[in-house]
């Protein structure tokens, strides 16, 4: 709760930015439920409740001692399947520093050694450049597309799916992360 001000004023300041790729309600249907955008203490209620029940991993994303974006672990399903997808946005003043793949193989690389998932997906816009860069970057697979897959800026979008197994980042998808970017850019800090 005490990242309110704080979460609120990037997300003012990013609204443009994000809008095109965000979840948005759909319109209500005749046998619907009415359903509204949840306040700040209302999402993050549901976080908590859903991260209680093993059902998701909510992440704030920090960045030189500021909070600049949010990754959350989603959809967590266990049994024979052991698995999750992950969404995320970061602040634009940030993008193109390494701080959204950073923030996603440490993410997954906790889910694949600390919960013991086995498979975590990334469901992209296939217009959505910077967000496809980010796992394309990390060496997740396409796997293919979802048509109009989820609503986003009030229409029913496609998405290409992006997948990991655990058995692909053996050493960590992080270190992957940090031995392709040193590579490519030997002077830049990883993080």
């Amino acid at each position: 709760m005490r990242d309110q001000r704080a979460w609120r004023e990037v997300n003012r300041r990013n609204r443009d930015w994000l809008r095109p790729w965000e979840a948005t309600i759909p319109p209500p249907t005749p046998s619907g439920p009415i359903a509204h955008r949840p306040t700040y203490r209302q999402m993050v209620r549901h976080l908590r409740a859903e991260a209680n029940a093993g059902r998701m991993l909510p992440f704030v994303i920090e960045y030189q001692g500021r909070l600049v974006g949010q990754l959350t672990v989603a959809g967590i399903t266990w049994g024979s399947m052991c698995s999750g997808h992950v969404g995320y946005w970061v602040d634009e003043s940030v993008a193109g520093r390494g701080v959204m793949p950073t923030s996603v193989a440490l993410a997954v690389d906790h889910c694949f050694r600390a919960v013991g998932l086995h498979r975590i997906e990334v469901c992209i816009r296939p217009e959505n450049g910077p967000s496809r860069r980010v796992v394309e970057k990390l060496g997740f697979r396409e796997e293919g597309l979802r048509p109009r897959y989820l609503h986003i800026d009030g229409a029913w979008r496609d998405h290409l799916v992006f997948a990991l197994t655990a058995e692909e980042v053996p050493d960590g998808l992080l270190r992957r992360w940090q031995r392709a970017r040193s590579r490519s850019t030997p002077h830049d800090n990883p993080a």
